[in-house]
């Protein structure tokens, strides 16, 4: 997959999952990072439990990052949340 290919899919993916969260988005990066981190995520994820994508091709690529995605914010709402409390 081209670069192009994954800075789309990580801004599609890292969209998708700031909305499906609740939250606002980290910014076009922010969101770009947190779908590419979160295709890696998701890719380890789906192949430990040895599911496969229910789509083919791009669509299939994005529901996997989006899946990681997802993760990763609650992962890091999860230590931001546990480092705010005083």
């Amino acid at each position: 997959m081209g670069i192009l290919a994954w800075i789309v899919v990580g801004l599609v993916a890292g969209v998708l999952a700031s909305l499906v969260m609740g939250g606002t988005g980290y910014g076009i990066i922010g969101d770009i990072v947190i779908g590419i981190v979160g295709a890696f995520i998701g890719g380890w994820l789906f192949s430990a439990l040895g599911v496969s994508s229910p789509f083919g091709g791009m669509g299939g690529t994005i529901f996997v990052a989006f899946c990681g995605a997802v993760v990763l914010l609650v992962i890091l709402r999860l230590i931001r949340g546990s480092t705010r409390r005083v």
